[in-house]
């Protein structure tokens, strides 16, 4: 589960890097940044989500040694 959020958190970082450069190419590109950042706020919600879920079936727990 550790991974899957891991993987998870690297392609909102990879989403907001595209969104970026998009917008640093010029006002052309607004297309890419909108959806660079839609993808942002999907895997954002898949995020909330599979931590939701984790949480419900004792996969994951809050502050574990």
């Amino acid at each position: 589960m550790k991974v899957v959020i891991a993987v998870v958190l690297i392609g909102i970082v990879v989403s907001l890097g595209q969104a970026l450069f998009a917008m640093s190419s010029g006002p052309d590109n607004s297309g890419r940044v909108a959806r660079s950042l839609t993808v942002r706020i999907a895997l954002s919600v898949v995020l909330f989500a599979l931590l939701m879920l984790g949480h419900h079936f004792g996969l994951i727990e809050p502050n574990a040694h």
